[in-house]
């Protein structure tokens, strides 16, 4: 890159984020400010941060690397990230949380699901599983945003970690979530226009859509051996039903992440800062709009690449890639699109990244100072220190703690990472969400039996049977003398399929054997004048 259109174009991007991160901070006055924006966002404003917040680096980077290797399979994820990650999200949750959380004065997820619930407990347990579970899906956002910028700008890795955090840092604790938002909804923008550029210009290196996908078809023959054996069956085809790669694409990558944004805490926070509930229905088109431009493109871009790479050099993507999924994309793209194309690349993995890390650092600095502190009387350690400090230390934490996995987490992890903490969210916080939303009968002892069933049952299956995390951690080879406990298909199945049933059925069973709430904590709950 020119290294005077480099500093041109970043000090330019660098100078809109600041102002409109300033003009997040001139209106952050109160703790209500800093926590859910004064609950005044537009919902156009709130649909294309909860975009650019959801999709990441790892989406674009690690999801897009992970299908130049599974295939179009991954394509189904865009379905569910449209049916169920927009449409199901903001038309039957995102009106009610949002008409709960002020009903209730909540500022967020966990204390939403506290407040519901009368339990301080169940506040306190949902915001320690965000602050100490998070920072493993921030690490990878933050490895995706560093991978880039060591491809495009030929930066030192740790430098460029080291730099995204601090920019990150810097722009979550001045502005809080309304500068965040303000961030976000102009990272959108960008991150739309880039993708949209690289998936005309990705047709066109392979040659138009029905030459590029004929072509991927054709080179079948080329799939590893051993991805083979799993049950590759060509980039344009599905893996062999039940086979191991199967079970992975199908349970981990698309229903583990598909699902697994229902219940997300830092986009249901999202729903609390718009004007009226009914709002939101507005913001239905833009963000599924946002997504399918987003997801789509990496999903098809990250198959194709492979016909690049082989008609150019005779390798498939992998390859091409020195054996790391993550650098798939990257790759690519420095190779096949034009100079200036690079800079608003660039941009656009600066954005997703940005976006992303700023609003899971705002979400475990939130927990840390309302879920935590405050509720577990934590304040006292720090007399007269307002809210808004604790949430900046915990910001502090968290971020250092993404930095310490970055790390240490192994090369192609970005993909796995996220699923693994959509899976663990789909399976804690899912059941007892929608049961506060929708079925008044649910009691605080079955919130809070199911929340801890799921993050047990989670982690059960991540540590001793699932083989991608069990293998590394190597419990149960201490304990048991193997590699994982069980044999396949349980070690490919992803443990949010019997952890999410597991969780459910708790919740229904313990609330029809518990007293209901009162019903004068029912009617301030669900009352609809918010």
């Amino acid at each position: 890159m020119n290294i005077f259109a480099l500093a041109l174009v970043m000090l330019v991007y660098a100078g809109i984020m600041t102002g409109l991160m300033y003009l997040g901070y001139r209106k952050t006055q109160t703790d209500s400010d800093f926590m859910v924006a004064g609950r005044s966002i537009h919902p156009w404003i709130m649909a294309l941060s909860y975009g650019a917040a959801f999709i990441s680096t790892s989406a674009i980077v690690g999801f897009g690397g992970a299908a130049g290797l599974f295939g179009f399979s991954l394509l189904w994820l865009t379905v569910l990230n449209i049916s169920v990650g927009i449409f199901i999200a903001f038309a039957f949750l995102g009106v009610r949380i949002r008409r709960m959380s002020c009903n209730l004065g909540s500022e967020t997820f966990p204390s939403l699901l506290g407040n519901r619930y009368q339990s301080k407990a169940l506040t306190a347990y949902a915001g320690l599983l965000i602050f100490l579970l998070m920072p493993a899906y921030t690490s990878a956002i933050l490895i995706g945003g560093a991978r880039f910028l060591q491809e495009a700008l030929a930066m030192p890795y740790n430098t460029a970690l080291l730099v995204l955090a601090v920019l990150i840092a810097a722009y979550v604790m001045s502005g809080g979530l309304r500068g965040v938002m303000y961030t976000d909804a102009f990272s959108a923008v960008v991150m739309l226009v880039g993708m949209a550029v690289l998936l005309f210009g990705t047709y066109r290196a392979v040659g138009g859509v029905i030459a590029g996908h004929s072509g991927l078809s054709a080179l079948r023959d080329l799939v590893p051996a051993a991805l083979a054996n799993q049950g590759h069956r060509g980039w344009t085809a599905m893996p062999d039903f039940g086979s191991r790669l199967w079970w992975t694409v199908v349970s981990t990558m698309v229903m583990g992440v598909g699902i697994g944004v229902l219940a997300q805490p830092q986009l249901a926070m999202r729903f609390m800062t718009v004007k009226h509930p009914k709002s939101i229905y507005q913001a239905i088109l833009v963000g599924g709009v946002f997504i399918f431009f987003m997801t789509g493109t990496a999903f098809i871009v990250g198959p194709l690449s492979n016909l690049y790479f082989f008609r150019k050099g005779g390798q498939i993507a992998i390859q091409a890639a020195g054996g790391n999924i993550d650098r798939i994309i990257p790759v690519f793209v420095a190779q096949i699109m034009p100079a200036w194309f690079l800079y608003l690349f660039m941009l656009t993995l600066l954005s997703a990244a940005v976006s992303t890390l700023s609003s899971l650092l705002h979400v475990q600095g939130a927990a840390f100072a309302r879920d935590l502190v405050e509720t577990l009387g934590l304040g006292r350690l720090l007399p007269g220190a307002s809210t808004r400090l604790f949430a900046k230390i915990g910001i502090i934490l968290s971020l250092l703690a993404a930095i310490a996995l970055a790390y240490r987490l192994p090369p192609g992890i970005i993909a796995r990472a996220t699923a693994f903490w959509f899976g663990i969210c789909a399976a804690s916080f899912l059941p007892t969400l929608v049961a506060a939303l929708y079925w008044p009968r649910s009691t605080r002892t079955a919130a809070l039996a199911s929340i801890i069933t799921g993050s047990l049952a989670s982690g059960f299956g991540y540590l001793l049977l699932h083989e991608a995390e069990a293998v590394q951690v190597g419990l149960a080879m201490r304990l048991a003398g193997r590699a994982t406990l069980l044999p396949f298909p349980w070690t490919h199945v992803d443990p949010l399929f019997y952890a999410l049933p597991a969780s459910a059925a708790v919740l229904v069973a313990v609330s029809l054997l518990t007293p209901k709430p009162t019903c004068s904590h029912l009617e301030e709950t669900f009352r609809k004048v918010a």
